[in-house]
């Protein structure tokens, strides 16, 4: 389970890559899924996007899976 910790924007989150509980980058993006333009403003999506402050992985997650 993710807990914060006292530094800006940062979580600390288990790293797959590293093997470790280590401090993350985490933030909301919102991407365009649709390659049509005239569909695009109406596939957006909001994703998680994590990257290991230690590794510098990034990882992300779609978070409306309706």
């Amino acid at each position: 389970m993710a807990t914060t910790d006292n530094s800006f924007n940062g979580m600390t989150e288990h790293c797959e890559e590293c093997n470790l509980d280590t401090l993350h980058e985490v933030n909301v993006q919102i991407r365009t899924e649709s390659l049509k333009k005239e569909n695009a403003q109406f596939s957006r999506e909001p994703y998680r996007v994590t990257e290991c402050q230690r590794c510098g992985t990034r990882s992300s997650q779609r978070m409306n899976n309706a």
